[in-house]
């Protein structure tokens, strides 16, 4: 590796350091590019700090923040949950360690333990997932969020399309499962929300808008979408 003056967290002769990855034979530039934006990310080493499993963190802990979404005994479904950055965000906020609240992660992947989360290896998208979480969480869920995202194909059309229709399932899935003023949240594209799931979220929300945390990489296309007031009711368990 090799440094330069600028960027970064190291300083030298006044100037910050920034972190320059050399091309290994096995690595793709890809690859390269992205070690490189890690160990210059400031979110990356401030997560490393503060104990959280990814930079992911500060985006939820922004958007909560600025709208005040996690609240002290909430039920909350984490989507795509992991490595976990946005699970423990919300234990802490809803004061699971004091016996307040209830954080159910979900993955298709295996995730190391977080205390007083409760984590499924499971599909959310099955037919019998909103009553197996539902049943996780002892009732219906205050809160559903969703960091998901699609593998990218570098093609813009493409992702946006495929990162959309994980929005959307998200949704379904949101809708099955809230509880009446809950609220759904879930990483979209710039150039915002299909029109469709759009209307469907105003539909069945008070307020629906987009958010761009200052935690997302500068350049990036990431944006969530925000839907706070559900106006369903949830089905039994």
């Amino acid at each position: 590796m090799t440094k330069t003056g600028e960027g970064g967290d190291g300083r030298a002769g006044g100037r910050s350091l920034k972190v320059r990855v050399k091309t290994a034979r096995k690595r793709s530039l890809s690859s390269t590019l992205w070690l490189q934006r890690q160990l210059n990310d400031p979110y990356v080493a401030r997560a490393k700090r503060d104990g959280y499993r990814s930079r992911a963190a500060y985006k939820l802990l922004e958007m909560d923040e600025r709208y005040h979404l996690l609240k002290p005994g909430m039920r909350i479904v984490d989507l795509g949950a992991a490595p976990g950055g946005w699970s423990q965000i919300a234990a802490e906020r809803v004061k699971v360690a004091e016996g307040k609240g209830k954080v159910v992660g979900v993955d298709l992947l295996d995730m190391e333990p977080i205390s007083g989360v409760s984590f499924a290896v499971k599909d959310f998208n099955d037919e019998d997932a909103p009553e197996f979480i539902k049943t996780m969480l002892g009732g219906g869920a205050d809160g559903v969020m969703s960091d998901m995202a699609a593998n990218a194909t570098g093609h813009k059309a493409t992702d946006h399309l495929k990162i959309i229709a994980l929005a959307d399932l998200a949704a379904d899935f949101a809708c099955e499962v809230l509880s009446p003023g809950g609220f759904f949240v879930a990483k979209v594209l710039q150039g915002g929300t299909e029109g469709q799931l759009l209307a469907r979220l105003k539909r069945d929300f008070a307020v629906v808008r987009h958010v761009k945390p200052a935690a997302s990489r500068a350049g990036s296309a990431e944006l969530y979408v925000l839907a706070t007031g559900f106006r369903g009711a949830p089905r039994e368990v």
